[in-house]
């Protein structure tokens, strides 16, 4: 039997439009994601038998709170690499979890594509990046840009269709972790209500260079659709958003993907406890990521 260890990333949206409904039901998006260095812990190991399991561990999380294994994305990530290249015969995922789950921040999303990455590192036949972005993308729209090896990244479709780019500069991130969730197909239902209401064409945005090169021009370019209609539905996640840009040294406040966390780039050492008095939620430090490490073997 052969390990890896890879480290899965968690995400936030720097910018999200949500576009048009597709005849499938599926909405195209246009988003520019941005690694962080807060990461859950992913071991893979292949085996000769038909052995499949999934373990996972993590402070404060509950038995069910990865969900039955089946549906569980990284165990999806490992079945469809094994369905597309006919191995591993088995395979054993552990994974020691650290970021929250159903905030926002891609956990999921980040665990089975450091499966993919994982397993193609010890596939003495690997995938090409264009075949393994191909698996990813039947798992779900971060998954694709989760499986390259770029900190920065804007993405199309249904994320399918990814520009790796390369790091800006380190900033520092507050993550603000609500009490309360949001569900994704809520917000798409809520989004989908409100322009049903106010039927409007709905286009990409028109990026310049200067938009995605440096964080002036992140900042300008940055919006979140999901925002009005999940802040209209839960306007104490806007008063919480409100208190947050307010701070001093944001430069940037949004909620990531469907949320519900928020989160908030500096321009100034980062006061954890500031973050934490201004919005009465647990809160964590972060920062953005300058490279992706690779897969580290344990055998």
């Amino acid at each position: 039997m052969a390990t890896v260890r890879v480290a899965a990333h968690a995400k936030v949206n720097l910018s999200l439009r949500v576009l048009a409904r597709e005849a499938s039901g599926f909405h195209a998006l246009e988003t520019l994601f941005c690694r962080l260095d807060l990461a859950d812990s992913v071991r893979v190991t292949v085996r000769d038998d038909d052995t499949r399991t999934l373990d996972w561990s993590g402070a404060g999380m509950s038995a069910d709170a990865l969900g039955p294994v089946e549906r569980n994305l990284a165990w999806r990530a490992a079945e469809e690499y094994a369905r597309r290249d006919g191995w591993p015969r088995g395979f054993s995922i552990e994974i020691e979890k650290v970021i929250p789950v159903g905030g926002g921040l891609g956990g999921g999303s980040a665990d089975a594509a450091a499966v993919l990455v994982g397993l193609n590192a010890l596939n003495p036949r690997p995938l090409s990046q264009e075949a393994l972005a191909e698996v990813a993308g039947i798992l779900g729209a971060d998954v694709p840009f989760l499986v390259g090896n770029a900190p920065l990244g804007l993405a199309w479709a249904r994320g399918d269709r990814v520009l790796m780019l390369p790091p800006l500069p380190e900033r520092d991130l507050a993550l603000v972790l609500p009490p309360f969730g949001i569900s994704t197909p809520d917000a798409y239902a809520w989004l989908a209500d409100e322009r049903a209401s106010r039927p409007a064409p709905v286009v990409p945005a028109t990026l310049h260079l200067a938009a995605v090169t440096t964080w002036s021009g992140v900042a300008t370019y940055s919006v979140n659709d999901f925002e009005p209609v999940v802040f209209g539905k839960r306007p104490e996640l806007g008063a919480l958003h409100a208190k947050l840009a307010a701070l001093p040294g944001v430069v940037l406040a949004r909620m990531s993907g469907s949320g519900s966390t928020l989160f908030a780039l500096f321009d100034a050492p980062l006061e954890l406890r500031s973050v934490s008095q201004a919005t009465g939620c647990r809160v964590l430090a972060a920062r953005t990521l300058l490279s992706v490490v690779p897969p580290e073997r344990l055998d």
